[in-house]
């Protein structure tokens, strides 16, 4: 039975939370990045930051992008998942919250995202073949 582990990013955008909110803001620049996860030096995952984390609490808030650090605002994600999840547990906890992705955990450390998108194609690919009915 495939986990979790077979189908995240093993390699998710991230930064120290000592990393700066300009920092944070010059990797979200890229497109493909939607969220970045902050961690601390042992990979222990301390929280994520989005766009509209750095619009509410640098920009609204007044404050410096250069001076603020990324664990002074980030936020701490209301859920996680573990590597050895079943997939198909991993899906079904995916969309009950209604999340796109989640963060993967191996004893507190970030360890990849799983993406529902990408869980959906991999739940599809090792689907059998539909057999054609015959009329």
């Amino acid at each position: 039975m495939d986990r979790v582990r077979d189908a995240m990013v093993s390699d998710p955008p991230m930064l120290g939370g000592d990393a700066t909110a300009q920092e944070a803001g010059e990797a979200l620049q890229r497109p493909e990045v939607r969220v970045l996860f902050v961690r601390d030096d042992d990979r222990r995952l301390l929280g994520v930051v989005t766009r509209k984390t750095l619009v509410r609490e640098v920009v609204a808030a007044g404050r410096d992008p250069r001076s603020t650090r990324l664990r002074e605002i980030v936020e701490v994600p209301q859920n996680t998942v573990g590597s050895e999840l079943p997939l198909d547990e991993a899906f079904r906890f995916l969309e009950e919250q209604d999340l796109d992705r989640v963060a993967v955990l191996e004893e507190g450390r970030l360890v990849g995202v799983l993406s529902r998108a990408v869980l959906q194609r991999r739940l599809a690919e090792d689907e059998p073949p539909v057999e054609p009915l015959e009329v």
